[in-house]
């Protein structure tokens, strides 16, 4: 579920393509046709909008755009300079999320992030990615791309996770290189690595040769 925020004006999308062409001038004219092919196909447009999302009552984030075009029945969000701030459990901040374009699905309450993602935990945590997913209902962002998570000295870098929104806890399909990072690995078919932040770095057990098993001799140099 979400609940709009309307911060500025909502105008329909044939007069805000009316009063762009008024006012701009002839080395302008390029650029503003460009902004308002876009309006023209929304069904209406939002300046400086705000959406709180929740789940069963529960806040999980508040998204805010300079600029939001409202397509599908007002079913589908463009947005333009994307902010979103997560909230934790208890309804304090745990992070916010920076993009310079991004999707609202209403009908599926995922918000999609794209071009020059940024995600600022709290507690210092930093994660860049081309594209980032926020799914509301499970409160998890995810990804296909190539990503960078930084913390202190710790980098991890992969393509492809799952995570909450406080990056405790980041399922890596695919680990590219890791330094300073606890990297817990998979324990059976399917399973993914986790970076797990809260954790020392540790050496990776040694395990014991199976019962009536002999292990093989050492290779000679």
């Amino acid at each position: 579920m979400s609940t709009l925020l309307i911060r500025r004006v909502l105008l329909p999308a044939g007069l805000l393509s009316a009063v762009a062409f008024a006012g701009c001038r002839r080395d302008q004219k390029a650029a503003v046709a460009r902004v308002a092919t876009t309006a023209d196909s929304a069904d209406q447009v939002m300046f400086g909008m705000g959406i709180i999302l929740t789940d069963r009552g529960v806040q999980r984030a508040q998204l805010s755009a300079d600029t939001g075009y409202f397509f599908d029945e007002n079913t589908r969000i463009e947005l333009r300079v994307v902010s979103t701030t997560f909230f934790g459990k208890d309804g304090t901040k745990s992070g916010v999320l920076t993009a310079r374009r991004g999707t609202y699905n209403t009908r599926a309450n995922v918000m999609e992030a794209r071009q020059n993602v940024v995600i600022v935990g709290v507690d210092g945590k930093r994660l860049t990615s081309p594209m980032v997913r926020f799914e509301q209902f499970r409160n998890v962002i995810v990804s296909d791309s190539p990503f960078v998570l930084l913390e202190g000295e710790r980098k991890l870098e992969g393509i492809g996770f799952e995570s909450d929104p406080q990056m405790l806890t980041v399922k890596v399909r695919k680990i590219s290189r890791a330094t300073g990072a606890s990297i817990v690995l998979p324990s059976g078919s399917g399973s993914t690595p986790m970076f797990r932040s809260d954790k020392p770095i540790t050496a990776p057990p040694v395990l014991p040769p199976s019962a009536g098993v002999t292990p093989p001799p050492p290779v000679k140099p």
